[in-house]
């Protein structure tokens, strides 16, 4: 039997991985403080204002299964490297934006280059660290706290920028970080495996239009009354493509979310958990902005240092408890696996 070596430039890719990391968080916290700003010079409504979130999210949670299934069937670095690619372009393009169609096409894009990045990188770790519960449980603490620092950054920089530069710049930060990432990939991440499959496009169009329909019936339903034809259609339409897309992936021999992963102890629940935190937490990074800004006449600089102190405590949340949880439940797991 052939030993395993693992690799000697593990930790030098998950430095790397970490900055991915931080990157794609950043590109939420940041935007939050300049919104007041992007809206006085770019004329979005309120309603549309929201878009700038959900223009992202949208693309990235839509297209987050297929980012990980192009991942295995292309292998995870070249999925990595395409997705920073879009991002870093996707960012160029939204700071030069002088239209809100431009600005939020920006947006969608920058979430697909997330939706490649996110899934393609965690398969990195699990491939580099996967042997060692101890070396795996410490990656995830590095991850982890990288991620809460991209928040703790992004409302910092958000504010400076915005008071002393301008809000183009919470975009245009992307750039010359993700032309060092991609300079650094070579060197760091060795090619990955390919599988043999098929990628599930009709899959990834549903459950993409699903949230689409979702989010815009709820975005337009202050204005057009939740009774409305306009918004019971888009409910309709959006529970529809659900349906389908479940039943497609019942039925298909290789999809894009295959069921059967939902038998696991406790998957579900986590899943659920996720989902609601992910359903509090924007809402809430949206409006609190807007509400120290517009509401209570804070700066950009003086919001965002505002909103400091929460990111900060989770990042130590994250750094002091999170690494130490999954080391003890990687090794429990690992041990399993050999018995």
């Amino acid at each position: 039997m052939q030993k395993f070596t693992p690799d000697p430039k593990r930790w030098a890719a998950l430095a790397l991985l970490c900055a991915a990391q931080f990157i794609v968080i950043l590109d939420t916290s940041i935007i939050g403080v300049a919104l007041p700003a992007i809206q006085a010079d770019l004329g979005f409504s309120a309603s549309g204002l929201s878009w700038i979130f959900n223009a992202y999210v949208i693309a990235f949670g839509g297209l987050l299964l297929l980012g990980g299934r192009l991942s295995d069937l292309f292998g995870a670095r070249r999925v990595f490297t395409t997705g920073f690619v879009i991002l870093t372009a996707a960012s160029l393009l939204a700071g030069l934006a002088t239209s809100q169609e431009i600005l939020l096409a920006g947006r969608a894009l920058q979430g697909i280059g997330a939706a490649l990045i996110a899934p393609s990188a965690l398969t990195i770790v699990m491939r580099l660290f996967g042997h060692n519960g101890a070396e795996l449980g410490k990656a995830f603490g590095f991850w982890g706290a990288a991620a809460a620092a991209g928040g703790s950054a992004g409302v910092f920089l958000g504010g400076v920028i915005t008071e002393w530069m301008a809000w183009q710049w919470t975009f245009l930060i992307n750039v010359p970080l993700g032309l060092i990432v991609l300079a650094a990939i070579p060197a760091v991440l060795r090619k990955s495996e390919r599988a043999r499959g098929k990628v599930d496009w009709f899959g990834a169009i549903t459950v993409t239009g699903a949230l689409v329909s979702l989010v815009y019936a709820i975005v337009t339903i202050e204005t057009a009354g939740l009774g409305s034809p306009l918004i019971l259609s888009l409910l309709g339409i959006s529970l529809a493509l659900f349906v389908i897309f479940l039943i497609a992936q019942r039925v298909r021999r290789e999809p894009l979310l295959p069921l059967g992963i939902f038998k696991a102890p406790n998957l579900a629940a986590g899943n659920l958990v996720m989902a609601l935190l992910g359903a509090a937490w924007i809402p809430l990074w949206f409006f609190l902005n807007l509400y120290l800004q517009q509401i209570l006449g804070l700066s950009a600089l003086a919001s965002g240092l505002a909103l400091l102190p929460m990111t900060v405590l989770i990042m130590i949340v994250m750094v002091g408890f999170q690494g130490h949880h999954v080391a003890t439940v990687a090794s429990r797991l690992a041990h399993k696996l050999a018995a």
